[in-house]
């Protein structure tokens, strides 16, 4: 009887044991389930952990381009909910564009805000050379809605990852260039022979020996005399420029071409923005089209408040943009597959006429 109730006892136990270890067994599995749900949500706090940015411009405190900046850095911290920092670095602190694109390659710039137009100054980022094209783009609105087409979004894709430098949102409309001159310009017959003051760039230099006239080199800090003493018959720089430089006083005329657009773009590091969750980088996104707004709504009031002095002080005039535009047409063919990619002049013609 007693080794009955000795191996009932026996028998009990090791019930309750293997009881015990089934149980650890299924905790342990479940443990090993919740570790693994666990460390997918530790990946997602990790991308997600708060971050400071640096973002640059080459512009003083009070340029929109800086304004809106410091608009973009306060929308990232609202959207955020304080989880991104962006601070912002005016008036080249951070270096000049150049600087700040190889910045956004060796971690020491993270951001930056200035024209689509620069893009082309890196290899790999050709195509949007195009956008320089002199006389060509009729509208900044134009510009921003083939920029956006579902064409250039390889195109963007493509520069990221040659570059390293990605384009978060090309918007924010900017002061165009204009041209002055002692003498009117109204139509491409009265470019022959001018001597101009231009920008240091084939696309323009060459344009304007199509059009017939002289391209000038002069430094902008000699311009004002060069001007004065007849070095140069014209120049071409936005109104804000013109009425700050006080061009007026030496250039009797002052022609609304708008001869080259450019868009505000907001630069990003391409390996930072993939190291972005979905969610941050839709906060970037979204920050980056209502500052880019604000860029538009305040330099187009500074823009119309320098045209409207200027036109007190200089005879205003709109030329004949349509016959320049058809003189420049061989111009830009012969750049086609030279500065930009081959077969993107012919693209683009066709989202313009879409």
């Amino acid at each position: 009887m007693k080794k009955f109730w000795l191996l009932a006892a026996l028998l009990g136990l090791w019930l309750v044991l293997a009881a015990c270890g089934s149980e650890t067994g299924s905790d342990g599995g479940e443990e090993e389930t919740s570790g693994e749900a666990g460390g997918s949500e530790n990946e997602q706090a990790a991308a997600e952990e708060d971050i400071t940015l640096k973002l640059g411009t080459i512009r003083t405190e009070d340029d929109p381009t800086t304004q809106s900046a410091n608009h973009f850095a306060e929308l990232v911290n609202e959207k955020s909910d304080g989880s991104i920092t962006v601070d912002v670095f005016p008036n080249s602190e951070l270096g000049d564009i150049n600087d700040m694109f190889s910045g956004m390659n060796t971690n020491t710039v993270d951001m930056m805000y200035e024209g689509i137009s620069s893009y082309g100054w890196m290899e790999g980022a050709e195509a949007f050379n195009i956008l320089s094209l002199p006389f060509y783009w009729e509208s900044y609105d134009q510009m921003v809605e083939i920029l956006d087409s579902e064409e250039f979004q390889p195109i963007f894709d493509e520069a990221a990852e040659a570059t390293g430098v990605r384009v978060v949102k090309s918007i924010g409309d900017t002061e165009a260039r204009q041209l002055t001159a002692n003498q009117p310009v109204e139509s491409a017959d009265d470019f022959n022979g001018l001597k101009i003051r231009t920008a240091e760039a084939p696309i323009v230099q060459r344009s304007m020996e199509a059009l017939g006239a002289e391209p000038v080199v002069v430094p902008f800090s000699d311009l004002y005399m060069a001007l004065n003493q007849g070095t140069a018959d014209a120049q071409e720089n936005g109104f804000i420029t013109v009425e700050n430089s006080s061009f007026y006083e030496v250039q009797d005329y002052v022609m609304e071409t708008n001869y080259i657009r450019d868009v505000k773009s907001w630069y990003i590091s391409e390996e930072l923005w993939q190291s972005l969750s979905s969610g941050q980088q839709e906060i970037m996104s979204e920050a980056a089209v209502e500052a880019g707004e604000m860029q538009t709504k305040l330099a187009r009031e500074q823009i119309n408040e320098s045209l409207d002095f200027l036109k007190e002080n200089m005879e205003y005039i709109e030329p004949d943009v349509d016959s320049i535009r058809e003189a420049l047409e061989p111009t830009a063919e012969e750049f086609d597959g030279d500065l930009w990619p081959e077969g993107l002049l012919d693209t683009v013609n066709e989202l313009k006429e879409q």
